[in-house]
């Protein structure tokens, strides 16, 4: 079944499972090492003393509701960097004086990094999950907006002339020509903004947040619970993995016929 998925043949793909489980135990077992050589668990944990954490975790509730918190604030963060960038990156690349007006605007802004942003986002949002969505969204909204903008600029001209000279209108054009050509890199876009959406939640979490996983890491830390601070810093990179997969799957399936 999942070979039909993949669209790969039942060999290649457990080749392939073959492959990352072996990239998986490779890594735990390096860490496992290096663990017992520095033999302090509260600098290293080794992967079990991590592994009792996370069930511990489980047990008591807390893990799952610090999930909750922090995927509630990347997908908001998320869909408001994805409904304000790919729009305004279309219309500045296909239309000129939208991009004259506020490529210098885009440009002073994209300099500055999100952790910039949270001193200014809890002065005007206060503390909880407000400052999060922004922070969040700021992170997320530039790489998705230069891969869409990317995208809208690759049109090739021979294909704008060659729908024109068939009578396609502005409409006909942005639908069958535009939009066909920057989908790859919009879904580009949107993958390297996920990505980013949890590096910046996971700050806004530490400084302006009183849950989600960031917020957890820190007051283990401030615990010296090393072990439970690694524990969000793996469940982090477990859902900030699925959710891409999640993403190229959707790209691989539904987005065959634009790439064609």
């Amino acid at each position: 079944m999942f070979s039909r998925i993949l669209g790969k043949s039942g060999t290649s793909f457990w080749m392939d499972v073959a492959w990352s489980v072996s990239g998986v135990a490779v890594f735990l077992a390096l860490w496992t090492a290096a663990s017992v050589v520095i033999a302090k668990p509260i600098l290293l944990p080794d992967p079990r003393t991590v592994a009792v954490g996370f069930i511990s975790l489980i047990q008591d509730g807390s893990l799952i509701g610090d999930v909750v918190a922090s995927l509630k604030r990347v997908l908001g963060g998320f869909a408001l960097a994805s409904l304000a960038a790919v729009p305004l990156a279309l219309v500045m690349a296909f239309w000129r004086p939208a991009n004259l007006l506020l490529s210098p605007v885009i440009t002073f802004l994209r300099p500055i990094p999100p952790i910039a942003w949270i001193p200014i986002a809890i002065l005007w949002f206060g503390i909880g999950d407000p400052p999060s969505y922004f922070i969040t969204a700021i992170a997320a909204f530039f790489p998705i907006f230069l891969n869409s903008y990317s995208g809208g600029r690759a049109v090739r001209p021979e294909h704008v002339h060659a729908a024109r000279s068939l009578g396609a209108g502005p409409g006909a054009l942005f639908r069958r020509i535009y939009l066909p050509s920057a989908m790859p890199h919009i879904a580009t876009g949107l993958r390297v903004g996920l990505g980013q959406s949890w590096m910046a939640v996971v700050t806004a979490e530490l400084i302006a947040a009183h849950s989600g996983l960031g917020y957890m890491i820190q007051a283990n830390r401030l615990a010296l619970e090393t072990g439970l601070v690694m524990v969000g810093m793996c469940v982090i990179g477990l859902l900030g993995a699925a959710m891409s997969f999640a993403l190229e799957f959707v790209e691989r399936t539904l987005l065959v016929p634009w790439k064609g």
